[in-house]
């Protein structure tokens, strides 16, 4: 395998630097994007196969972007995007023009698109290099990362762990060095897992903020797309792209806040030596002068109306699938999504009313609790990653549903549509925890920068995964 940079320690290869580093040296003529672009192309094919990180890579598009950002960056140093250049992972479920977008499912396996969604259009604007589409479970639909296209996505920190899903193939590309940052989207923690089980910096924006126009639909009424990042710096300058805002760093000017704590939110078991680490992290918050209260939070109902409108829209978008002749070509998740979708819409039709109700209760509720409060903190997981295709059923000596006993904490902040993100803290066995932070809506300043106070404070080391991933070990 050829050497592509010499003189950089393959632990520090530039896919694992900041999006100001990389942009700076593509500023000084240090590096190109067509350079960097072909060491992502090299790590991808030596990395990919374990990994499962892509559904598509788009190589031969790639390094058509790059060739265009080189140009610009030989021609001239002003008012060239940070994202110039940058190697971007795109989830799946997002159009790509000259991609082909499953939606992790085997149905549209030849769906060559042939547009780009609004979401993407805009960071195709800022001269970014897409890498490739990445793994998701059948239209995103699950906390894990499987479907009928390929392999389960792997997690970086062990290939037979899962990576968190639906974003799973979106972190296991950041987490591995495939791409700079990669674009997901979080209708029920989608983002916040998979951070939070591969050691990244995950945010949910606020509902509404990121519009992403001719997109595809699921979970409309709780979804949100955005970035999965290494530091929140990267974050912050993706989000700016996605929401067409401008957050300005560093704006807290030693603001002390009003933080709610809740280490076990509506009393769900948290792993032992997860609790232990979180438990530490707020302790180190606290030492910052802020004021924690430890308290029960009003989520009460959150699940009555996600539940029934996740599936009443599954149903009414994808219902026809369920015919004999296509049912057997779904997932067994997918079919028995769209048979409790029919279920509700054929059987129930009042429950959708009753579930768009309780919606706006909720959110109320949650507007209401953030007038005595600035932050929330929770777990943003009951566990660190577990082995593939081994959901726990038992946490803490505590018995669990099988489908959120491992990731009950992210789902109720879709449902009210406050921002909410995963930063890494620590480990637990060798395997990272993430801390959960929700602000009030269209708080993502705010938030943004008490989280690169948090970043500096907890300084999580990834060294051993970017060690782990190097391409001597695969020359």
């Amino acid at each position: 395998m050829p050497e592509i940079f010499d003189s950089v320690l393959d632990t520090d290869s530039p896919l694992f630097w900041p999006i100001v580093s990389l942009n700076e040296a593509y500023r000084r003529g240090d590096l190109s994007p067509v350079e960097v672009l072909e060491e992502a192309v090299v790590r991808a094919e030596a990395f990919n196969p374990s990994l499962n990180a892509y559904l598509e890579r788009l190589d031969e598009q790639a390094r058509q972007q790059a060739k265009v950002a080189e140009k610009l960056f030989m021609n001239s140093k002003k008012d060239i995007p940070l994202l110039c250049g940058v190697p971007l992972s795109i989830k799946d479920t997002f159009e790509l023009a000259g991609s082909v977008t499953t939606y992790g499912s085997e149905f549209f396996q030849e769906n060559l698109t042939q547009f780009d969604s609004g979401l993407v259009r805009r960071l195709r604007e800022t001269g970014a290099v897409f890498t490739g589409k990445t793994n998701t479970p059948e239209f995103g639909q699950s906390a894990t990362t499987e479907n009928r296209l390929g392999g389960d996505a792997r997690n970086p920190w062990g290939i037979s762990l899962t990576p968190g899903g639906s974003s799973g193939g979106a972190a296991a590309s950041v987490g591995a060095g495939l791409a700079t940052a990669a674009i997901g989207a979080d209708g029920g923690g989608s983002i916040r897992i998979p951070a939070a089980f591969t050691g990244l910096f995950g945010i949910k924006p606020t509902y509404g903020l990121c519009v992403n126009e001719n997109g595809f639909r699921a979970m409309s009424d709780f979804i949100a797309p955005g970035p999965l990042t290494r530091c929140v710096e990267d974050a912050r300058i993706i989000l700016e792209v996605l929401a067409g805002c401008r957050y300005r760093p560093r704006s807290l000017n030693r603001r002390k806040f009003r933080i709610a704590w809740s280490p076990r939110p509506e009393n769900h078991p948290v792993d032992a030596g997860v609790a232990k680490i979180l438990g530490e992290a707020v302790e180190k918050i606290s030492m910052l002068g802020h004021e924690i209260e430890e308290t029960k939070l009003p989520l009460e109902g959150w699940n009555e109306s996600f539940d029934t409108l996740v599936l009443a829209e599954e149903y009414r978008e994808r219902g026809h699938l369920l015919e004999p002749a296509t049912e057997h070509r779904l997932t067994s998740y997918e079919r028995k999504s769209l048979q409790a979708g029919k279920k509700i819409m054929e059987g129930n039709p009042q429950a959708v009313k009753n579930a768009c109700n309780a919606h706006r209760e909720y959110q109320q509720r949650l507007q209401e609790y953030f007038k005595k409060f600035d932050l929330i903190i929770t777990p943003a997981t009951a566990t660190t990653a577990f082995p593939l295709g081994k959901r726990p059923l038992m946490i803490d000596g505590q018995q669990v549903n099988w489908l959120w006993g491992a990731v009950p904490f992210t789902a109720p902040f879709n449902v009210s549509g406050n921002p909410a993100a995963s930063i890494p803290c620590g480990f637990s066995e060798g395997l990272p925890i993430g801390l959960q932070l929700v602000g009030h809506r269209n708080s993502e300043e705010m938030l943004l920068n008490f989280l690169e106070d948090l970043e500096e404070l907890f300084a999580f080391d990834d060294t051993p995964l970017r060690k782990k991933w190097t391409l001597k070990d695969k020359e």
